[in-house]
């Protein structure tokens, strides 16, 4: 509590975590939402090929999975004041990068960068210095980042295509660079407190309590499961929703007409989560998500009549879901082992969102969008499935505690 009260006093929590939410727009607006503008103004320049084109996000995805559990590491040992500055800079010098290629190795090499950055600078970063900064009670702080975060696309989206229309692509994206340099590195700076740790606290090696006990290695397991299968769920229908509506037999402008609900439907699910997430524990808002996307997408087969609420129930399943991301390894392990779990979890998270898109142009191609709608179905009643098992885990961890 000590160290607590002394990181507390430098910035008050009610500037801290709006800065946080607010930045991550740029941070998801320039990177994961960035190519469904981007794409085809660069494949008419370039000349390379669409799945060329979005590769470079895969990229960025994976190398952002393969840093993410140093990263935790990191923030558990220096703060997030240390390593959200350093996010941002390399999420400036890819998108520059990008913007200036002219050669498709110089264009990879860019993400490359920027998904070093997306690892140091996305939700996961923020949530673990939200852990690191305010422990067990940083719950409303990370539902309150997700509500902010969630205006990502809405946001973007018209920037961009603005930004594209007037100025072309390769401005867009020194555009976003200069952003991230001018704005965003100078708020972390002067915003996100500094880690301090007490006196008797060895500082030499904050991951030692990281360890996970027997009873926990199992619950650790299923919860990685749950939320890596969830983020496939978010990629695949992310990337391939609009092409799946149109395949069921809608008008272009239809099919985006009801993409756009997938923004609101997100951020009011967040914003009742957060008048009443603090009355239950975060299992329960896990299980709400995987039942609420699954309900979702599996009426995705009932066809045009349907597809609105549909989306709804998936949007607002998606969205508590980030909630859930955040709060319940905090809740299931303690703020001791949090940034570094929060790293951990990242790698399989960010590695299924980079390839899950890639599974489901395969089926769409193979089988068309009956066997795509199979395919997203049976991951989400998988997820159902693990999330009781974990439920049931849980229960037995808390049931031995208590004996």
């Amino acid at each position: 509590m000590a160290q607590q009260a002394a990181i507390t006093r430098q910035t008050p929590r009610a500037i801290v975590v709006p800065v946080l939410g607010a930045l991550q727009i740029p941070a998801w607006g320039s990177t994961f939402y960035l190519l469904a503008v981007l794409a085809k103004p660069i494949a008419a320049e370039t000349g390379w090929t669409y799945d060329r084109i979005m590769g470079g996000l895969a990229l960025g995805l994976l190398v952002a999975g393969t840093v993410s559990p140093r990263v935790g590491r990191s923030i558990a040992r220096y703060g997030g004041r240390v390593v959200l500055p350093c996010g941002v800079i390399l999420l400036a010098c890819g998108l520059a990068l990008i913007g200036a290629a002219h050669n498709f190795a110089i264009y990879l090499a860019g993400w490359a960068i920027a998904g070093a950055g997306m690892g140091a600078g996305l939700y996961d970063s923020a949530f673990a210095t939200l852990g690191s900064l305010y422990g067990r009670s940083a719950r409303s702080a990370i539902t309150a980042v997700t509500l902010l975060g969630g205006f990502a696309s809405t946001v973007c989206w018209p920037f961009s295509a603005y930004l594209v229309e007037h100025f072309g692509w390769r401005a867009t994206c020194l555009t976003y660079a200069g952003l991230h340099l001018c704005i965003g590195l100078p708020l972390y700076l002067t915003v996100i407190p500094s880690l301090r740790r007490d006196a008797g606290a060895d500082a030499s090696d904050p991951v030692a309590p990281v360890a996970l006990l027997p009873s926990e290695r199992g619950i650790f397991v299923v919860l990685a499961a749950v939320l890596t299968i969830a983020a496939a769920i978010l990629s695949l229908i992310g990337s391939q929703l609009v092409t799946l509506l149109q395949g069921s037999g809608l008008a272009l402008s239809q099919a985006v007409a009801l993409g756009m609900i997938i923004g609101p439907g997100q951020v009011g699910a967040r914003f009742i989560e957060m008048l009443a997430g603090s009355r239950y524990h975060p299992i329960w808002t896990m299980v709400a998500s995987a039942t609420t996307v699954c309900c979702g997408v599996t009426l995705l087969f009932a066809g045009p009549a349907v597809f609105a609420f549909a989306i709804l129930l998936y949007a607002g399943g998606n969205g508590i879901g980030s909630i859930a991301k955040g709060t319940l390894p905090m809740a299931l392990f303690g703020a001791a082992r949090y940034p570094v779990l929060v790293g951990k979890l990242a790698l399989p998270i960010l590695c299924a969102m980079s390839l899950s898109p890639y599974l489901g142009a395969l089926c769409l191609q193979l089988g068309g969008v009956k066997a795509t709608l199979v395919f997203v179905s049976s991951l989400a009643l998988l997820n159902v499935a693990l999330v009781f098992v974990l439920l049931a885990l849980t229960r037995a961890k808390r049931m031995e505690g208590g004996a």
